[in-house]
């Protein structure tokens, strides 16, 4: 049998490690994530997925994104500033989520980022939005896809049975 490689209905799982423009480590994965390559659902970038297609386990790969590749422009109309009086107790520190809903009933997160004479910001932007960044990637697994993934688009993920 030969050694299976990157390609369209495989299921991927690799670790990577997340790098800005200074080449500070900004994320990391040590745990594999997984993903259905060619997926008509595909959370993978598309430059990072093509950078992917052919290789093979324990292959290393390194793909830098600009922001329109990646994670978008930074938008500053995304961003809410209020009085810290009129912000609960509870979403009053640097990293706190909250969650609103706009008229048409989308959601957007944002996390507190700043506080200040006496006033809360918050940012609805990803963080690294407006960042180039690298990711490097290692490739620790692939299989072929089942039926049930290739039809949902998702990677079904297995839990070990303790005995």
């Amino acid at each position: 049998m030969s050694e299976q490689k990157v390609e369209h209905n495989k299921v991927v799982s690799l670790t990577y490690v997340l790098l800005d423009e200074n080449g500070s480590v900004q994320e990391q994965s040590d745990i594999p994530i997984s993903y259905l390559h060619g997926g008509k659902d595909s959370a993978m970038f598309p430059k990072v997925a093509e950078a992917l297609e052919g290789h093979k386990v324990g292959d290393e790969v390194s793909v830098t994104l600009t922001p329109e590749e990646g994670f978008g422009h930074y938008d500053p109309s995304m961003t809410y500033s209020d009085e810290i009086e009129n912000v609960p107790p509870e979403y009053r520190h640097i990293g706190a989520e909250a969650t609103f809903q706009n008229e048409a009933g989308e959601s957007i997160t944002m996390t507190v980022v700043k506080m200040e004479n006496g006033k809360i910001m918050l940012d609805g932007n990803h963080p690294f939005a407006g960042k180039t960044i690298t990711f490097k990637i290692k490739v620790t697994e692939i299989r072929d896809a089942t039926e049930a993934e290739v039809g949902s688009g998702q990677v079904v993920q297995t839990i070990p049975q303790l005995h």
